[in-house]
This record gives C-alpha cells, structure tokens and sequence, in this order.
C-alpha cells in the first residue's frame, strides 16, 4: 500500500498572455510572475495572525428577513439593527418588485413575502413605490400561501398563519431509533428540524396588529392551505399528508403529557448538539429555531445558554455604514484550505512562514469526537474537518479531503502529526464511501428517497446524496497518496462515476454552479490516479467544457441550471467558474490548447490593480434550487491556482495532442 505521505505531483502556475492571445503555449515571464505575486500579496495581507483566512459568505435576502422576524417575535423589530438590515433589504429588490435568491436570478415567492413583511415591520408604508411593486410581484406569484414550509412557520409565529397551516413537524422523531429517524435525514435538515419540532409542538404566537401584519398579501382565489396531495389514490405524499392531518388532530385532542417525551428527547438532542459548536449546527436556520424553541420551553433570555445563542447568531452580523447583512455561517476551514494550495501553487514554497502558520492552524483543527456520523460508521478513529471554527459534530467529508491536501503540500507533510492525522482522516474518509461508490457530505448512505415526500421537505435538503465533485474530491486525494484505479475504494468511485456522466460529457456540481464545477473536479480527481486522458469519457468532457467557453474567453454558468439542465455551460461569465474550466482543461493535458489560451487570456485581462477579480455573481450552491452562496475568496484563490498550476504546465513544456471533440461512449 503507498505511503501516506507519498510526494506530490507538481500542480502549477500562471499570469498574463498577449493582448492578441496567441494561440501558442506562452512562456513564463516576468509578466506571468507578477500577476500570479499580486494574487498571492493579496490573500496574504489578508491572512490572520494566526495562520488562517476567512472570507465573507454571502447568501440571499432571506437571512436578513429571518433575523428580523425573529427579533420581531422577541419584541425588538425597533431596534437600530432591524432599520439597518431592512435598509440592505431594500436595496436588494429586483425592478420587478420582488426578490431573487441569486444575482440575476427571477423573483421568489418566499424571499418577496419575508422581504415585504420585514419592511413593513420596520416602518416602510404599504403606500410606498417600492411596497406597492412588491405586493404586486407577490400577488402574481400566488401570494403568502405560496410559500414554502419553512416560511409558513415564521409567518405562523407572528400570527399571520395558523399552525394548522404548517405541516406537523413531531418531536417523537427524537425518540426512533437514530437510523430510522433523525439519523435517516440529511445533517443540515436534522438541525433543523429538532429545535423546529419544539416549535411545532408549543405553537408560539406574537400577534400583531392587524394594520402591521400582511393580509394584503394573501389571493382570495386561493386556498390558503396549500397540499402536496397527488391524484394517486395510493402515494407516499397522500400517506404522509394523513399521517399530518393525524398529528394536527391529536393536538386538539390529546394532554400535553402524550406528547411530553417527545419534546424532552429534542430538548435533549439540542442541547447535546449545541456542545462542542458555534450554534446548533453552525448555521443559520437552526441557530433562529434554538432561539425560538428556547422561547418555548420557558429558557430565560438572561440564562448563559439563551445569551450565548443569541451572541453565535449575532457573531454572523455584517454592520457596513447604514446597512446590515448575516451570513449564514462562516467557512474558516475550507477558506484556508484552499487558500494554503493556491499559494503553494503560486510557489510560495512549502516551507514558507505563511504557508506553516496556516497549516499549523488547520492541523488544530481536526475533529477528536464521535459526531453523528459515528452512529452509522462506529469502526474509525474519530477525526474530520469542520467548515467552521467549531461544529465538532459534523466533520465535513469534503473539507476533511481539502485539508488533507493542503497538509500534504507543506514541509511538514512527513512530520508525525501530519502523518497520524492523515492516517486517520484517509481511514475516516473510506469508511464513508456510500454503497453506490460515491462520497456525500456529512454522512453514508443518506437517500432514502421516501423522505423527500413528507409535507415539510420542500427545502430540497432532506438527504445527503453522493456527488461528483465530492467523490472526485476523496479520489484526488487518494491520487496524491499514491492510489490509483485498482484501489477498491476508487474503482467503486470510477464505477459511480460513470455512471453519472451527462450525456453532453459533464458532470453536475452539487456544492459549487454547476457542470462547470462538477467537471472541473472530475478531471482534477482523474488527473491525480494518473487515469488515461485520452479515454473517450474525458474526451467528451473535454469538448464540452470547450464547447461552452464564452466569447470573450471566460465560462459563466448561472444558478438557473439547477432548475433547467438545458441551460447548462451559460450564464455571465465569472472569474472563478473561468478558473474551474481552466483548471480542468489544464488537468486533463490540454493546457497547449486555445481554450485554455483564451481562458487565461480572460483571467488576465479582468485581473484588477490589487491582484483580485470582481465578481457579484454567485458560484456556491447551498441547497440546489432553493439557496446559493458566494464565496467571497473563491474570486481569488482559484484563478490564482488556475494561473499558477497554467505555469507549471507550460513550464514543463508538454503539450498533448488535442483530442477529437466527437469521441461518444464512456467507460464500460
């Protein structure tokens, strides 16, 4: 078996070419040096004294709605930070009237509503331009009742909605067996849905004067109740849709007692969860509902653990002048870990002060607990990597893989802390492989499917999937250590993975926008096992990564391909989604090519005086359809690795023979 700590293969380097972007390889010069010093400056003045980097992360309206919506249940929607996030509110509104949960993106219903209640709330008339076009975009929508569930509840908790109009959310699921409840849920949803179920349960309602809440809102042609009932006599939604119906009656009909184990098993669950984590889960949903649930069970806001929980979701705060914006958590860990690669890359050197401090400070943060995961896979050492500071219950698998491989590009890679944490975390990250060969995100064999139909999964997050770019992630990792095809874990990923090719030669990016991200990282993942370059299934890649190269040079591709596959490839072009392509084509031995010269050509061009690249767009997928994200140093980190890693092919000097662009077939 190869060494953990087998040597690396040389990842690259970049910067200007031509104005006229010759279509030859360029020579490295002292242009491409200083565009690549100017990327690498950046990320450093910006790197903490510790060793890490930390950008922002920027979500949709919705987080700054929600916070609102909670202070306004607590009786602060006054206060001077409720005028300021509705300001920034504001000044998100499309032309339309309504919201978008990406730039560029059409408005959607639940963003609009919370978006228009929040401004009512905070004092904007309903007489106001910019109400006025807003209740009208959300009326043409399908108004309030077309919501989503989660929506639904915070406008039941302002009493704009019944309960009865949410779907049940029972807190006996804490008291199944973790595989067959809690557990049989994504770890995102399982966050939510515990300190939610208490919610369900309790009913908690400020009700507003009627002239502040938001009945205008509402079509009258509609019911308000909106069901997720099929025409199908027989049909898991229907069976779930009685089992709500079933729950809601009991509520009217049952003590309280009936239902109190249930409610003590989630406060358990919470409150166990909450240790070793910057909030319940680290991110934003969960952190509002611990809030309310602790509302519920009687938690007095000057306790330490009701304090603490407001200051973790206040931590998440943005002020900026006259406005305010949340993020939904913060991603410490994957920043620095891909920051720590692109400056290796950019030959900062693996021994380099800078380069050591950061990874000393990921090293500290490797996970020493049983997690979740540990109730479905109780053989590993418990190890991992978080995305934030803290969230000791949920190693991520992805971040764990990215680490791995900015450990392994220093000079302490062979140390023996490096070496124990990377026997644990390769050991870790094979006992996750899920049984269809493919790696997911906090956890194994989370698909079961039936799930998807219960009244409250309309957030598009109830499992936790394998995925092309996390499979070709552990893949690329295995490569570096050595690995290649035969090793049983990777031929059972080429197996998934195949079996996952569009027909058009992509793959779909579930954590990053979209095919672009997701072959990009297959490619990088092949490129590392030293797989044939020339087989027919990259070879359709390859073209089609080619055959979506903008004009100028640069890939795009907007959010709106997780709605409508046929927008595939398209969409503004961006420096980071340019990068990716790059990335892959130079991966995949084509880095000779004119795609590739026009790509780097775009990424110089567009470079700005300080080393950066602008980039509104957003290019992090959260929760496919319903919540994106825009990580603010990927616009730096992956051209920077783009170029650099584009150096090092040409500086070595081997150029491949384009392939044909009309290879079909794949892998058998």
């Amino acid at each position: 078996m190869p060494s953990n700590t087998a040597s690396l293969t040389s990842l690259g380097r970049t910067g200007p070419i031509a104005e006229n972007a010759a279509r030859r390889p360029i020579k490295a010069d002292s242009r491409l040096d200083e565009a690549i010093a100017a990327s690498r400056d950046w990320l450093l003045e910006r790197q903490a004294t510790d060793g890490h980097w930390v950008g922002e992360l920027e979500g949709d309206s919705l987080l700054e709605s929600e916070y609102i919506l909670l202070l306004t249940f607590l009786g602060r929607e006054r206060e001077p930070i409720c005028q300021k996030a509705a300001a920034y509110i504001l000044l998100q509104q499309l032309e339309d009237g309504g919201w978008a949960i990406y730039p560029g993106g059409p408005a959607e219903i639940s963003s609009s509503v919370k978006a228009y209640f929040v401004l009512k709330l905070t004092g904007l008339g309903i007489d106001d331009p910019r109400m006025v076009r807003a209740r009208h975009r959300i009326l043409e929508l399908g108004g309030a009742q077309a919501c989503n569930s989660f929506t639904r509840f915070y406008l039941a908790l302002l009493g704009q909605m019944t309960y009865d109009e949410c779907p049940s959310v029972p807190p006996e699921l804490a008291l199944l067996p973790h595989n067959y409840g809690l557990g049989a849920m994504s770890a995102w949803t399982r966050t939510i849905v515990v300190p939610l179920a208490i919610m369900s349960a309790y009913k908690p309602v400020r009700n507003l004067p009627e002239e502040r809440g938001i009945a205008e809102l509402f079509r009258l042609d509609r019911p308000r109740r909106v069901s997720r009932r099929t025409k199908r006599a027989v049909s898991w939604e229907n069976f779930f849709l009685v089992g709500d119906r079933l729950l809601k009656l009991s509520d009217l009909i049952l003590p309280r007692f009936v239902r109190r184990p249930g409610i003590n098993a989630s406060e358990r669950w919470m409150e166990q969860h909450l240790e070793h984590s910057d909030g319940l889960g680290a991110i934003f949903p969960p952190m509002i509902y611990t809030i309310v649930a602790f509302e519920c069970l009687g938690v007095g806001r000057d306790e330490p653990k009701y304090k603490l929980a407001m200051k973790q979701l206040e931590d998440l705060l943005i002020e900026d002048g006259e406005t305010a914006r949340l993020q939904p958590c913060v991603s410490p860990v994957w920043d620095t870990a891909i920051a720590a690669i692109a400056q290796a890359d950019a030959s900062l050197g693996d021994d380099h002060p800078d380069l050591l401090r950061a990874a000393s400070w990921l090293l500290d943060r490797e996970i020493r607990i049983e997690g979740d995961w540990h109730k479905r896979r109780p053989g590993p050492e418990p190890t991992g990597w978080h995305f934030q500071y803290r969230n000791g219950w949920y190693p991520d698998i992805d971040d764990t893989a990215m680490v791995l491989l900015a450990l392994l590009r220093t000079s302490i890679a062979g140390e023996t802390a490096v070496q124990d944490a990377t026997r644990r975390g390769v050991a870790w990250l094979l006992a996750m492989q899920n049984k269809d060969g493919g790696w997911a995100a906090f956890d194994v064999d989370i698909d079961f499917e039936v799930l998807t139909k219960v009244p409250f999964a309309d957030h598009n997050a109830m499992l936790d999937p394998s995925c092309a770019d996390i499979t070709m992630r552990i893949v690329e990792l295995l490569g570096v250590l050595g690995h290649r095809a035969d090793h049983p874990a990777i031929s059972r990923a080429l197996a998934y993975l195949w079996k996952t090719q569009e027909p058009e030669g992509c793959w779909y990016g579930r954590w990053g926008v979209n095919y672009i991200y997701g072959t990009w990282q297959v490619l990088q993942g092949l490129k590392a096992i030293d797989f044939d370059m020339t087989h027919p299934a990259v070879v359709r890649a390859v073209a089609w990564l080619e055959q979506v190269q903008q004009a100028d040079g640069g890939w795009g591709e907007t959010c709106e391909t997780y709605d409508d596959r046929n927008l595939m490839g398209r969409g503004e072009t961006t420096a980071s989604q340019t990068a990716w392509a790059v990335l892959g084509l130079v991966s995949a031995g084509r880095a000779g090519t004119e795609a590739v010269q026009r790509g780097i050509d775009y990424l110089t061009r567009r470079q700005q005086a300080d080393g950066s690249w602008d980039e509104p767009q957003f290019t992090g997928t959260g929760f496919p359809k319903v919540f994106y994200l825009k990580y603010h140093y990927y616009r730096i980190s992956f051209p920077l690795m783009a170029l650099s890693r584009y150096r090092a092919a040409i500086t070595a000097g081997a150029w491949p023979e384009r392939q044909a662009a009309t290879a079909i077939g794949g892998p058998r």
